[in-house]
């Protein structure tokens, strides 16, 4: 705990609303929009992430653990805008200058020369796209904005960030607040489009208030494993489009596009092995396919041990609990092991049958064939219940080559035909083992 002086009264920011036109209401008529005002970054992973783009005057959050790539990201970011004609402000509590420009050689070419702007030249005119600024005072980044007017504003990192009338730390939970208001009100008010890199904490969630995620327009997560070179961009919110996932792989220039994530995750799938299944799980508008692996032995110990990777690890008790009750098969000595390969993280219950299916495959030694995909959610009866997005799932497979599909029964016949490709319509687990 610690005690803390609430400031006077709460700062309007830099926001440029009148309380003349915040009063008067207006009807939805005499709102005026332009079409297609959304700014490219000229990466579609991170397009499609954003709902098709940056919106003019919109907060983005982006969160990750340390390492992860969200400065690198964000410094491409800033490459394809400044070389559109736009004008970004790259504002960095963190690095200085030489490390930024450091960085920034290892991307790439940066259009126009970076520009290091100080306290001293804020009255200045600025001819190039791309400017840099390393500050952490609230104020003096208040005042970078107005006197830029940039397009867009990226804040690496909002911990590093304070205001002076506030007597608590950097970092701490009145500082964070205040300087999103701040960033907020600027955002809407001169419609510049902002970006706020926020630190995590051990357990994975953005540090500071959890109203930090409630006052941006959209939420985005980094993440995967440091040390592999696949990075997962994930929209947890966004107000301008559907929750989407963008794909990418770490290299010595930066990040790499994935255009088929589906293709990505199954490279290195073993050949006639038992108990791995390939399944299909929908993130946002885009269907996915991954491998499935599966691991049962009998447990040298009296209780045995589950883990899941991947998944839910309460889900995998639960399936192999209607495993044992309802086909008869006594796992309950056996240690088990489920693993979803290529590192994502999917708890939708799409993925249940494929579960199911590579357990039943390594406990009965039995592959299943390689053309073979599976999807469908288990009830607690055993029954395969429908899912959404079928027919997108099954073209999706049969796009990589699949000629089989074993999906929920309710769900064959909302599929088109799909040429090249078996759709075997399921209603009970029993029914989707005895298949194989």
């Amino acid at each position: 705990m610690v005690e803390e002086k609430a400031p006077a009264a709460a700062r309007t920011g830099g926001g440029g609303m009148h309380r003349k036109e915040a009063a008067r209401p207006s009807s939805l008529s005499e709102v005026s929009i332009q079409e297609d005002t959304r700014m490219l970054t000229h990466m579609e992973e991170l397009d499609r992430v954003l709902g098709g783009g940056i919106v003019p005057g919109s907060l983005t959050l982006v969160g990750g653990d340390p390492g992860i790539g969200k400065s690198t990201l964000l410094l491409q970011v800033c490459r394809n805008l400044a070389g559109t004609g736009h004008k970004v402000l790259y504002i960095s509590g963190e690095e200085s200058l030489r490390q930024i420009k450091l960085r920034a050689g290892r991307i790439g070419e940066i259009s126009g020369e970076l520009y290091f702007l100080c306290e001293t030249s804020l009255d200045g005119e600025f001819s190039d796209n791309l400017l840099l600024l390393c500050e952490t005072g609230l104020r003096t980044v208040e005042q970078t904005i107005r006197s830029v007017m940039p397009d867009v504003t990226i804040i690496d990192s909002i911990q590093t960030m304070y205001d002076e009338e506030i007597s608590a730390a950097p970092g701490s939970v009145s500082q964070v607040r205040e300087s999103t208001n701040v960033l907020l009100q600027l955002a809407k008010g001169l419609t510049v489009s902002v970006f706020i890199v926020g630190h995590v904490t051990k357990e994975g969630t953005v540090a500071g208030p959890r109203v930090l995620e409630h006052m941006v327009d959209t939420v985005l997560y980094f993440e995967g494993d440091r040390h592999a070179s696949y990075r997962i961009l994930r929209g947890v919110k966004n107000r301008f489009g559907s929750n989407e996932i963008g794909v990418f792989e770490m290299k010595q220039e930066g990040l790499i596009e994935v255009r088929n994530p589906s293709e990505f995750m199954l490279n290195g799938r073993p050949e006639g092995a038992s108990g791995s299944v390939v399944s299909c799980s929908m993130e946002g508008t885009r269907p996915i396919l991954l491998e499935i692996q599966a691991l049962v032995c009998h447990s040298n110990f009296g209780i045995p041990r589950r883990q899941a990777i991947g998944t839910d690890f309460n889900r995998v008790n639960r399936l192999m609990a209607v495993l044992e009750k309802r086909l008869n098969l006594q796992m309950s000595d056996c240690d088990a092991y489920v693993n979803l390969a290529g590192g994502m993280r999917i708890v939708e219950p799409a993925i249940d049958l494929g579960i199911a299916m590579a357990v039943v495959s390594i406990f009965k030694n039995r592959a299943i064939e390689d053309k073979v995909i599976v999807f469908g959610e288990i009830g607690l009866s055993g029954e395969v219940r429908g899912v959404s997005m079928a027919e997108q799932r099954v073209a999706e497979a049969a796009k990589l080559g699949f000629t089989t599909c074993i999906l929920p029964e309710v769900n064959r016949g909302q599929v088109k035909h799909i040429e090249g490709i078996r759709l075997i319509g399921v209603r009970t687990v029993r029914d989707a083992v005895d298949f194989i």
